[in-house]
């Protein structure tokens, strides 16, 4: 039952003036006065379904017009035994925003009563005529929660539409009045399917990571369904600017702000549309530069229209944060399989990309910790933080946690933190344990950052673990090793003890150069079909990782020899591979010949390893000695790490 119409206390002045401005605008436009009656503007509130102690969005949008609208006001009404508003989202071209709890005037504000029952939405063209409303056009998406112990039925979001404080809208033309549809919300059982969410646009869920931490291969998740959890604050909506190729881009998107679970929360709508008309075919990076948020989170949303554009020029998107950076090429988000996983028919418009960068969860920074404390000598340094992607429709999410090629991330440093003191980045695993991940440190002027580059999405944190060993305190490799060491990539073999000479075997050799690179789990579910690598045996997962990205193919008779020293024309095989991954080039066939011709001992590469030893040489990662090669020789721990860093560095992902 609905609540009895009540008195509507004052509201703020700067709204009271806004409706006196929507009422009196009728009057001030001479062409109305002597105009002929036309048909009244039809606007529109989507018919929605959602399940009890969930939310769902209803998109209003003016779905007819015989003239443009400069200005309209609204009061919604409805059943606070069964709804609560969550959040007003306004969606019409260049807004300003307000809500009672910010200072200033916009020329969108709103207020909530969810005690009352009644929300009062109002918009006035400030700007002369420039920022009118058209035809087809979404004025404002109302986020609706049907509370846990809602009944299950129909309820109406309803308008007095014979109260002009309730229900008016001004036309540049006509004052022709409107007519409103639609409005019903079904209401389904907590543990039913829920039914059809049209038209909704989930929010994200800040204290859910996409998980992952093992390899790319560029798969998206299946599709479950979207959580949307009721912020504790009313929304801050304001217009933002965004930059274009490096150029700034005023009132292209909002930032809606909200308390989540005591977690801050922006989210940057990006008026896709004007974006892809402004940029047409030539856009490179499309930068949301959010500050101001501290610890916060910060999503930034675009529809799959404008990242199609994007994936078709090559062009990069960029979340610039108080906290940290994520730079995500649009290609590496793959529209058409997350077209597969909702249907190709649907449109890329409805289709919402979420790109966030989350303080991760206390749970998370719990087992960060616990991991930690089971590494000796090991500090984590600053919050860790989840990079998240995720694709949303009609209620259900695809997350996007594995790329085809490195994707980076940046985390910023704390004040007064130096970024001397980290040795590495590191993503926790589902295990509980820590693995390395590519990762450099970069001055600033103010505040270090590390810079993390992953073929994932997870939880990623900083720590400091420095490493050494007795035996390589006047060993050529002393650095090298110690610093894949503190980096986690390389481990000793006793106390203090790193044994740089001995020879190392082809499944140590594949697990070392499986963490340099950060892959650590397989890019695919085709398993590798050795018949020498033994279930449960400590190398199988490397092994299957390395099959996955291509790195390792066996031999002949479908063995590994996991157990056996591997040679350095064997390990520049696999580096050679490697360097594919991470977009190094190597040597053509006339570069081969050259390359390998300076050496003494070039007629003793068998045919098979020439092109993979001599791209290695291209690249500097192998030197030789004396003039030799050496290349049917057992490689050795260090020289193992010589070639893992160089591989790493000359990349650019350490």
């Amino acid at each position: 039952m609905f609540q009895p119409k009540k008195k509507r206390p004052r509201i703020r002045r700067t709204m009271s003036g806004l409706i006196a401005l929507t009422l009196l605008s009728s009057l001030v436009f001479p062409s109305i006065a002597g105009a002929e009656p036309v048909e009244p503007s039809q606007v529109q509130f989507a018919n929605v379904s959602v399940q009890a102690g969930q939310t769902v969005h209803v998109p209003v949008t003016l779905k007819q017009s015989y003239s443009q609208v400069s200005a309209y006001n609204m009061q919604i009404d409805y059943d606070t035994s069964a709804l609560e508003v969550v959040r007003i989202t306004p969606k019409s071209v260049s807004i300003i925003s307000t809500s009672p709890e910010e200072t200033g005037t916009g020329d969108f504000q709103y207020v909530i009563n969810n005690e009352e029952g009644w929300v009062r939405i109002i918009w006035v063209d400030f700007n002369a005529g420039e920022r009118l409303i058209s035809d087809e056009q979404q004025l404002f998406d109302i986020e609706v929660k049907a509370k846990n112990n809602a009944t299950p039925g129909k309820k109406q979001l309803t308008v007095v539409q014979g109260d002009s404080e309730h229900w008016h809208f001004t036309n540049v033309e006509h004052n022709s009045g409107a007519q409103l549809s639609g409005g019903e919300i079904t209401i389904t059982n907590g543990n039913s399917s829920g039914g059809d969410n049209s038209g909704s646009t989930p929010t994200p869920n800040p204290g859910n990571s996409s998980g992952g931490g093992g390899g790319g291969g560029g798969s998206v998740s299946p599709t479950s369904p979207v959580v949307t959890p009721v912020p504790s604050t009313p929304a801050v909506t304001k217009g933002v600017d965004i930059y274009v190729n490096g150029q700034k881009q005023e009132q292209s998107a909002t930032a809606t702000t909200s308390t989540v679970n005591n977690q801050v929360t922006t989210t940057v709508h990006v008026d896709n549309d004007k974006v892809i008309n402004q940029i047409g075919s030539g856009l490179r990076t499309l930068l949301l530069p959010i500050t101001g948020t501290g610890k916060g989170a910060v999503v930034g949303e675009l529809n799959g229209k404008l990242v199609k554009t994007m994936e078709g020029s090559n062009a990069e998107v960029v979340i610039q944060t108080d906290s940290g950076t994520y730079t995500l090429p649009a290609n590496q988000i793959r529209l058409d399989q997350i077209l597969n996983q909702f249907g190709n028919t649907i449109l890329l418009e409805d289709i919402t990309i979420q790109i966030a960068i989350v303080p991760s969860a206390t749970s998370k920074q719990t087992a960060i910790q616990a991991a930690a404390d089971k590494l000796e000598n090991t500090t984590v340094v600053a919050t860790p933080v989840d990079f998240e992607v995720k694709a949303i429709w009609n209620g259900q999410q695809v997350n996007v946690d594995r790329f085809n090629s490195y994707v980076e991330r940046s985390i910023t440093l704390p004040e007064g933190v130096d970024g001397s003191k980290i040795t590495t980045g590191v993503v926790l695993q589902p295990d509980g344990s820590l693995l390395h991940v590519p990762t450099k440190v970069i001055k600033g002027n103010v505040q270090d950052s590390a810079i993390i580059n992953s073929l994932t999405n997870s939880t990623y944190a900083l720590i400091y673990h420095p490493a050494t060993f007795s035996d390589v305190t006047s060993h050529w490799s002393r650095d090298d090793v110690q610093d894949l060491a503190s980096r986690l990539i390389v481990q000793g073999t006793g106390e203090n003890v790193f044994a740089p000479d001995r020879s190392i075997t082809r499944a140590e050799f594949t697990a070392v150069l499986l963490r340099g690179l950060g892959l650590h789990a397989p890019r695919s579910t085709e398993e590798a079909s050795f018949t020498d690598v033994k279930t449960g045996s400590w190398y199988e997962d490397e092994v299957q990782t390395a099959v996955s990205y291509g790195l390792i193919s066996g031999y002949a008779d479908d063995s590994f020899r996991p157990n056996s020293e591997i040679s350095r024309a064997e390990a520049l095989t696999i580096v050679s591979r490697a360097m594919k991954l991470v977009g190094l080039a190597q040597a053509d066939a006339s570069e081969t010949t050259s390359l390998l011709s300076t050496y003494s001992d070039s007629a003793k590469v068998q045919a098979w390893a020439a092109e993979p030893v001599a791209s290695a040489i291209k690249q500097e990662l192998v030197q030789g000695a004396d003039g030799k090669l050496m290349s049917d020789a057992d490689i050795s721990r260090a020289q193992s790490a010589a070639i893992v860093k160089r591989l790493l560095a000359k990349a650019g992902l350490i």
